[in-house]
């Protein structure tokens, strides 16, 4: 069994804990993963883009000009796509840009992400995340205990009160989740994760 030491709110040592090998110390399989990330950011594109047609664009219902004899270049409409107001070729049309992953490799990825954290000493475990006020202030002397300042940091616990969303609203780069909202982007994009002993427990009982 993997080991991580339990710490408290103040960045104290209390004890070591147990974590189990089949979730947080598998070989992480790059390939699934990198192939998560990219279904991932890709679900967050909207796809809206749009640009008109020639048949789109208004106006142009008759030809310009006669086909003979002006000297200039044959025309059949003011909206063609080299005329300035006309429409565009080849642009963007709304699309739906998600792939699909099946449940296997979904788990795996996200077992390869957490894996990596461990792996990288990049994984606190804290006893609880109880704060006695919803202040940022207090928030930030939580980051400070943990030496986690200036870092990026996903927050994980079992129970989201008030005092830790409103204490942590303001911090640009910090993200408080509850252990059934992880996914493997947010993990990834953490420099570090902070976990308590429940959430812990909770997601080894549904990955396992």
């Amino acid at each position: 069994m993997a080991k991580q030491a339990l710490l408290n709110i103040k960045g104290e040592k209390l004890k070591d804990i147990n974590l189990n090998d089949n979730i947080w110390n598998i070989e992480p399989n790059d390939a699934v993963l990198h192939n998560h990330l990219i279904l991932s950011l890709a679900s967050l594109r909207q796809g809206t883009a749009k640009t008109k047609t020639r048949s789109e664009v208004s106006g142009g219902g008759r030809k310009p000009w006669k086909q003979k004899g002006t000297g200039r270049a044959r025309q059949g409409s003011i909206r063609a796509t080299q005329w300035r107001g006309g429409g565009i070729v080849f642009g963007p049309t709304p699309r739906d840009y998600k792939k699909k992953m099946n449940k296997k490799e979904r788990r795996l990825a996200l077992l390869s992400a957490l894996s990596y954290k461990f792996k990288g000493e990049e994984l606190v475990v804290v006893d609880n995340i109880n704060l006695e006020t919803p202040k940022t202030k207090e928030f930030i002397e939580l980051l400070n205990n943990l030496k986690l300042d200036n870092k990026k940091v996903l927050f994980v616990t079992s129970e989201l009160n008030d005092n830790i969303i409103l204490a942590s609203r303001n911090l640009e780069q910090i993200l408080v989740l509850a252990d059934d909202e992880i996914n493997t982007l947010d993990i990834v994009n953490a420099d570090y994760m902070v976990v308590t002993e429940d959430a812990i427990n909770k997601i080894e009982e549904v990955l396992i």
